[in-house]
């Protein structure tokens, strides 16, 4: 199959954002990815609940939601309202992770959750039948156009590994320094799904970019 391509926004041009999102809507994209910072997990800030609203109204396909927030659990209902589809949190943000992934699944998403650089996959084995979604941190959260962490390979392959005996329909998703140079690769190592942003968005053409994610293996 295919890997799902989730273009994400954050390295969109603002001030041309319903542009952006019909590019989106016409390309080979699957979903919209939205990174989203509070300052404080990570350092930055992005945008919050008024953007994605907008995303939604324009946006033909699934908001791929990415929390990079403390307290997540605070504003899961509110997430649902404004539109996202999938609402993905931090294993390193939710001391209740279990409670978290059960009450994003109760407002009808789908739940994932990710790991920064440093965290071991091996930590999610419990909850790994309960997920739809893991997000691999390819690079340390936080900005774009960062340069690619290898050990993530590794880090697939061992997931991969769990999750053909746990939950073998896990979309393993990745983010952070993806592009033509390792697309293949990452396909091959078992993820099927993959966050870009600079590669697209800063491209003079991002449409064909978003093509050659997709179309990499075939």
């Amino acid at each position: 199959m295919k890997p799902i391509i989730s273009p994400s926004l954050l390295s969109a041009n603002f001030n041309e954002l319903a542009k952006e999102i019909e590019m989106i809507n016409q390309s080979e994209a699957d979903w919209f990815h939205l990174d989203i910072m509070d300052g404080i997990f990570v350092p930055n800030i992005s945008f919050g609940f008024p953007i994605i609203s907008h995303v939604k109204k324009l946006a033909k396909k699934p908001l791929d939601v990415h929390l990079m927030i403390v307290e997540p659990d605070k504003y899961i209902s509110e997430f649902k309202k404004v539109g996202a589809d999938i609402l993905v949190v931090h294993y390193e943000a939710c001391t209740h992770l279990h409670r978290t992934v059960q009450s994003i699944k109760l407002e009808g998403m789908q739940a994932g959750v990710s790991l920064n650089p440093h965290t071991s996959v091996d930590l999610l084995e419990d909850i790994l039948p309960d997920l739809d979604l893991v997000l691999l941190m390819s690079v340390n959260p936080g900005f774009g156009g960062q340069e690619f962490i290898e050990n993530t390979y590794s880090k697939i392959e061992k997931l991969r590994a769990m999750s053909n005996k746990k939950n073998p329909n896990l979309i393993i998703e990745i983010d952070g320094g993806v592009d033509a140079s390792n697309t293949k690769r990452l396909i091959d190592k078992g993820a099927n799904a993959l966050v870009a942003g600079s590669f697209v968005f800063k491209s003079e053409n991002p449409t064909k970019m978003i093509s050659d994610l997709k179309n990499v293996n075939f």
